[in-house]
Order: structure tokens, then sequence, then C-alpha cells
């Protein structure tokens, strides 16, 4: 029983660490190079910054729990590991737009809506087709950096669904099922309990 308490502290502090690591990466784009924020390079960047952490903290939560668990046993505090992380940055980017720096999220859609339509002219997009997805577009930009208490539940909701998603497959991928179907076997006699 000890192990379940332990690797759910673990999991919430994993979360923690991992949101938080998250927020600082975005602060310091933000008021550094803010027209990162847009690129794919900053997308690419933070995937595999999270990725290693995703990697990092299932193999560090197996250990703490003995180096084996089961698909069941992995999927729950890997979930909350990643809900955890996703749900801080989530919260945060909504009151960071809403209360610390209120120019971010114009600036944002801005960044974002330039950096659509230069790829939509590089396509080959006729001018109809381009006002359409660039409304679409526009339109899914006001949700995301301004939504509303609906949309932001919404949104959430989606997004935890895509991360336990993803707990499924780290749990398949890091299960380790124990080796010895009697552990507490020692040596071919079964000790007393």
């Amino acid at each position: 029983m000890e192990n379940i308490v332990n690797i759910k502290n673990e999991a919430l502090k994993n979360g923690l660490i991992w949101g938080i690591v998250n927020i600082v990466l975005f602060l310091v784009t933000w008021y550094v190079a803010p027209s990162l924020m847009s690129s794919y390079w900053y997308a690419g960047i933070s995937l595999l910054i999270g990725l290693a952490f995703a990697i990092f903290f299932c193999i560090d939560m197996r250990k703490k729990v003995g180096g084996y668990w089961t698909f069941g046993e992995a999927l729950w505090p890997i979930f909350v590991t990643f809900v955890l992380a996703m749900g801080l940055v989530f919260v945060f980017n909504i009151l960071f737009g809403k209360y610390i720096d209120t120019t971010y999220p114009e600036q944002m859609k801005e960044m974002v809506m330039t950096k659509s339509e230069a790829t939509m002219k590089s396509f080959g997009l006729g001018e109809e087709e381009s006002a359409k997805a660039l409304e679409k577009t526009r339109e899914n930009l006001d949700q995301q950096f301004t939504p509303t208490f609906s949309q932001a539940v919404m949104g959430f909701g989606i997004s935890a669904i895509m991360y336990f998603i993803g707990a499924v497959i780290f749990a398949l991928i890091f299960k380790r099922n124990n080796p010895n179907p009697f552990p507490n076997q020692n040596g071919g006699q079964f000790e007393a309990s």
C-alpha cells in the first residue's frame, strides 16, 4: 500500500515540475524572442522537451515502484503526470493573457495569422480559399487565446482526452511485468506471511 501512496505523490510532483518547466520556457521565450512563439522551431523544441520529460518520468516512476508495473498500474500515474502538467500550462496561459500581459492574445493571433497567410500563399491557394481558411483560423485562435468559460472547459476536456490517449501509449511502452510470478517465493521455498 505504501507504493501506491508514494507513486501518487510522485505523479503529482512530476506533473508540477513538468508544468513549471513549460511555464518558464514559455515566459523566457515570450519576453526574450516572442516571434519564436509561432515558429516550427519553438513547437519542435517544446515537443522534444515534452517527450524527454515524459520518458524520464515514466522510467523514474517505474523504478520507484520496484521496477515492475502492469499496464493498469502504470496508466493512472502517467496520466496524472501528463494532465497536471498540461493543466498548469493551460490555466497559466489563460491567466497570463487575461491579467499579466493583456497584449499576449492579440500579438499571438497576429503572428499566427501572418504565418498562416504566408503558408497558404506558398501552397498556391486562391484568394477565396485563403480567405475562408484564414477566417476559420481566426475563429480557432479566438477560442484558443481568449476563450469563454465554456470554451475553456471544452478545450481542457479535449486536451485531457488527448493526454489520456498519450498516457495509454506510454503505459503500453513502459509497462514491465515481473518475470517472477510468485514474488514471495525465495529459493524454491514460500516465505511465511
